[in-house]
């Protein structure tokens, strides 16, 4: 059940979102891919998430970087969201 009817859709980002003939190995930083999980570019849909609200949501990390970044990252989210 969705409490709201405008409030239900999955946006699904992907980070680093790169074409396989400009991959070069690049290691970036924790605030660098949140920031692209997050952008419009690199959303799988047509919407733009600046233009709404979020009800949850679930980023998965892969390699080496220490939780407390990603956590702090995280919580930086959370309330960029909250003051906007």
């Amino acid at each position: 059940m969705v409490p709201f009817p405008r409030l239900h859709f999955f946006m699904v980002g992907y980070a680093p979102l790169t074409s396989r003939g400009s991959q070069q190995h690049r290691a970036l930083t924790v605030p660098e891919l949140t920031q692209q999980c997050f952008d419009a570019k690199n959303m799988m849909c047509a919407a733009d998430p600046r233009h709404g609200c979020y009800l949850s949501c679930a980023v998965l990390f892969r390699g080496r970087m220490l939780s407390k970044d990603v956590d702090e990252q995280m919580l930086n989210v959370v309330h960029k969201e909250k003051k906007e």
